[in-house]
């Protein structure tokens, strides 16, 4: 293996070592030993209904004992659709138990994505929410689904809110109805009934847990295979970079989506593995969560800067206490240190801000929690990481610090590649090494920057979003010649999407109607906010649309707006 240097390891805390002994064991272990040593420790808590560590196991051996006998095998995709509810973390844990692959879907997706997502990886099972079966039941002769089972938020409550809920969905005469059948439409319910439990007894820490879907560097989504030591391996690093957690009884807030690899990882698998109490929150109601974070005294809030922002600007954030909040872990894009200030004013507690990426179970770096922190660092990378900055084109040698180039990585959470694409695969995986296509600078001390992208991947609120798959579907509208899409700064979100177009002679198109085309077609998140029409699209000698300088063209229209600091010259 090639050696490098490590200049990160001196600006370690003493607290954490350069290497860790692995526990190679299958993912769910990881819940049972919480249930060993904390039976009736309190596991989730939502709403009005809670769960022992116990309790909760055993419910997760009777949903794998049931999958089991709905047909699931080791190795069946099993995906589950469904926003962040009790019933989604006791089936994460059951289809991994019943030896089963996990399809995270964001509940979110266009049926066009849908379709995708399930027909690549072959998904026998879906476990979904009553909210989203009509978006599923038009689907059914084009998805390879033989099974759903599907929840209602009633399921994750307890009387009388469980009553209440169902009164008013029989009230309302948008809500859906479910024509369960017992056949292949079944309610989740169905996966709780008896007492008898499974265990796979085959499952090995090097078979795939998840197919975790990504549009990766480049192109169209891609299922990245995550093995159960891939996803242990990151957990156990996660827990020995942020030491100071797990010496008490920690609550996590759940706001960041479990179907998420990055949520799924700092909101679920790790605090389960210290026998932390999850709280988890459907969809993102600023007020809900501030009641919430009074009421439940969390410790620990995983977060995205605009999650954080976001609190900051409620009118009425002020009367609740955050105090309780020691530890925040933030990452999918940059926080600004003033809003990082205003947050440790509010809460007491810091911002610790990392990198992750999907390919690499997420995380790889992370600022340390007593050592040095430097402004715009996304920290040091993981015991047993390597990282290092290559040439952008030829890659290889790392450069010095200081250089920019392409960010690589390898370490045990890195995946073992794309699902059947073994082209797309090659050209991540190299040498042992994954190229992440973001570009960025390693200082003498270990810090690494991320500075630009190398590929034109938009982050806004935390998601990922491919603009090609924007221009694609742009490109499909009758009345539109050319189209590309890029990101532009947002002070909450990071970026948004914003869509310059050049609409076809002859014809006329306005922003509201390019707008409502692509929420037809698109998840809401990926939908341009902007449009703006031209007559012609900056391009190079071979007819290559010049992405990169509109989006310069917006830095610089910021830049102009900017007001110029105190004592400049006028």
């Amino acid at each position: 293996m090639e050696t490098i240097d490590r200049p990160w390891l001196k600006s370690y805390d003493p607290e954490v070592p350069a290497n860790l002994d692995y526990e190679r064991i299958p993912l769910f272990k990881f819940l049972d030993r919480a249930a060993h040593k904390y039976p009736k420790r309190t596991a989730l808590v939502f709403k009005n209904w809670s769960i022992t560590y116990e309790k909760l196991k055993e419910r997760t051996e009777v949903v794998a004992a049931n999958l089991r006998k709905a047909g699931v095998r080791h190795g069946d995709r099993v995906a589950i659709m469904l926003p962040n509810l009790p019933q989604t973390i006791m089936a994460f844990w059951g289809v991994l138990r019943a030896g089963g692959v996990g399809v995270m879907t964001n509940p979110l997706y266009m049926e066009t994505e849908i379709v995708h997502q399930f027909n690549d990886a072959g998904v026998r099972c879906c476990i979904t929410l009553d909210l989203l079966w009509p978006k599923l039941e038009k689907l059914r002769d084009a998805i390879p689904v033989e099974k759903f089972f599907v929840t209602s938020i009633a399921d994750g409550l307890k009387f009388p809110l469980n009553w209440l809920y169902k009164l008013q969905a029989k009230k309302d005469r948008n809500s859906p109805r479910v024509p369960f059948d017992n056949a292949s439409i079944l309610p989740f319910k169905a996966l709780l009934k008896g007492k008898e439990g499974y265990t796979d007894p085959r499952v090995d820490p090097e078979d795939m847990a998840l197919l975790q879907y990504t549009g990766g560097t480049t192109g169209v989504a891609k299922g990245c295979m995550l093995t159960h030591f891939n996803l242990g391996a990151n957990l156990q690093q996660c827990q020995s970079m942020i030491h100071n957690l797990g010496q008490q009884q920690e609550t996590f807030l759940g706001i960041l989506p479990y179907f998420h690899i990055y949520g799924m990882t700092t909101c679920l698998t790790w605090p389960t593995s210290m026998g932390a109490t999850l709280a988890p929150f459907p969809r993102y109601v600023p007020l809900d969560v501030l009641k919430g974070i009074q009421k439940l005294k969390p410790t620990v809030f995983p977060g995205a800067p605009s999650l954080y922002i976001s609190l900051l600007q409620q009118k009425d954030v002020d009367k609740y206490d955050l105090h309780s909040i020691n530890c925040c872990v933030s990452g999918s894009a940059p926080m600004p240190v003033e809003h990082m200030r205003q947050f440790a004013e509010r809460t007491g507690s810091e911002i610790y801000e990392g990198y992750g990426l999907t390919e690499a179970s997420p995380v790889t770096h992370f600022n340390p929690l007593l050592g040095v922190r430097k402004n715009g660092s996304i920290g040091l990378p993981f015991p047993d990481t390597d990282a290092k900055i290559v040439d952008m084109v030829v890659g290889g040698d790392p450069l010095p610090p200081g250089k920019r180039g392409e960010l690589v990585i390898r370490g045990p959470q890195i995946m073992k590649g794309y699902y059947n694409r073994p082209d797309a695969t090659a050209d991540v995986l190299r040498n042992g090494w994954l190229y992440t296509g973001d570009i960025a600078t390693m200082d003498e001390d270990g810090y690494f920057y991320i500075v630009d992208r190398k590929k034109d991947l938009i982050i806004s609120g935390g998601y990922n979003i491919y603009p090609r798959e924007i221009d694609e579907v742009l490109h499909t509208h009758p009345r539109i010649e050319e189209a590309v899409s890029v990101g532009i700064p947002h002070k909450t979100r990071g970026e948004i999407v914003k869509a310059f177009v050049v609409i076809r002679k002859g014809e006329t198109l306005d922003r509201n109607e390019v707008i409502a085309y692509c929420r037809e077609k698109l998840a809401n998140y990926k939908v341009p906010r902007q449009v703006e029409f031209r007559d012609s699209l900056p391009k190079t000698m071979v007819g290559k649309v010049l992405r990169r300088a509109l989006r310069d063209e917006e830095t610089a229209k910021r830049d102009k707006r900017k007001p110029a600091p105190e004592g400049s010259e006028p």
